[in-house]
């Protein structure tokens, strides 16, 4: 009895176990961002979506990862165009986009691509020279990534980027280029340096020039001003002379010739008074004393004067405005000086506008003007 519930139980655990054993075989899972290549019997039966399948014992199901995959590309020491060594590594992003290619068409694909862009980078860094690398990395990359995507295309695999990931040149064309580097930033430095120095003394020659122009304009502002009012000084004291001559024409033309002698030798005692360190006595004096005489002694008689009128002396002497000309009052003399001004400061605004100052130099000088 023993024995035979020994071997119920053998039995059916044996069959539990097989029946384990071929739901591993019969069900499949795949994932969401898998495909399954279906073989059985060594033919291709087509390709497994996502989800459960029911298999044949013994089936093969091959899983292909459709995700983005990355890998680097191992270095490698390559010579430029230009014989420079450098050291390249970069990194390739490829996805699986047909499984049924990826697997049949190709014994291992992600071997072939690495393989593949290794040959491709030291071909193309090879056929440039070391500067073009260092700076032209993007067309690098888009050039690489063309021709892998190419040649990769009947693999059922697309290659979605390639990175350079390091240009490492040998040591010596490292210090070369530092030297290089450090040069090339001196050199910079000096022409900025010779640039500041000439933009400094233009600068300094312009603010000269102005200077002198601004100093030579209001020189010639003041002797214009200094002139108008020593003009007009002239004409007021040329008219003020005027005025003082006609006034005496007109006591003097009603004076006789004794009168005349009189007023003579009283100009005369004026002069002979002590104050003067000079004395002048003109070639007439001798005349002078000599008609004194006669009209002391007796000898000369004393003159008539006919009456003359105030149309008379116009006559003789001319109109009061003919001689004196228009005199201009104070109002009028204050209100030429105010408009000589105003035209100068109209034309140093119109030099001001001119000229190469900026706005905020020109109110401040404006400014400083109006001060």
């Amino acid at each position: 009895m023993d024995v035979a519930v020994a071997g119920f139980l053998l039995s059916v655990f044996f069959i539990i176990f097989l029946i384990f054993l071929l739901a591993g075989r019969v069900v499949r899972i795949i994932r969401p961002y898998e495909r399954g290549i279906y073989i059985f019997l060594g033919k291709y039966r087509g390709i497994l979506d996502p989800g459960y399948h029911f298999v044949w014992p013994f089936a093969t199901v091959v899983r292909m990862d459709l995700r983005t995959q990355t890998w680097d590309v191992p270095k490698q020491e390559v010579i430029t165009r230009d014989n420079s060594p450098t050291v390249v590594d970069a990194v390739i992003y490829i996805k699986v986009i047909d499984p049924y290619k990826a697997y049949f068409e190709v014994q291992d694909y992600k071997l072939a691509t690495i393989n593949l862009a290794r040959t491709t980078l030291r071909s193309v860094i090879g056929d440039m020279e070391l500067d073009e690398i260092l700076y032209n990395r993007a067309q690098i990359n888009s050039k690489l990534r063309d021709i892998l995507d190419e040649a990769t295309d009947k693999w059922g695999v697309k290659v979605e980027a390639v990175e350079i990931k390091e240009v490492d040149p040998s040591p010596r064309v490292k210090q070369a280029m530092e030297a290089q580097t450090a040069a090339e930033r001196e050199r910079r430095a000096a022409i900025l340096k010779a640039d500041g120095v000439k933009r400094s003394q233009i600068l300094e020659a312009e603010g000269k020039k102005k200077a002198r122009i601004l100093e030579a304009e209001g020189k010639r502002q003041a002797q214009i001003l200094e002139a108008e009012g020593l003009r007009l000084a002239t004409i007021l004291k040329a008219q003020g002379e005027a005025q003082r001559y006609r006034i005496i024409s007109l006591g003097s033309a009603t004076l006789s010739s004794r009168a005349l002698s009189v007023l003579s030798l009283d100009t005369l005692a004026k002069v002979a008074n002590g104050q003067a360190t000079k004395i002048i006595f003109p070639f007439e004096i001798t005349k002078l004393i000599e008609s004194t005489a006669k009209y002391l002694a007796g000898e000369e008689k004393e003159e008539k004067l006919s009456p003359m009128t105030y149309q008379d002396l116009e006559r003789i002497v001319g109109k009061a405005d003919t001689v004196l000309g228009p005199i201009p009052s104070y109002e009028e003399i204050e209100k030429d000086l105010k408009k000589k001004e105003k035209e100068s400061e109209k034309r140093e605004l119109e030099e001001l506008e001119e000229s190469d100052l900026t706005e905020e130099q020109k109110k401040k000088l404006f400014s400083t003007d109006t001060d």
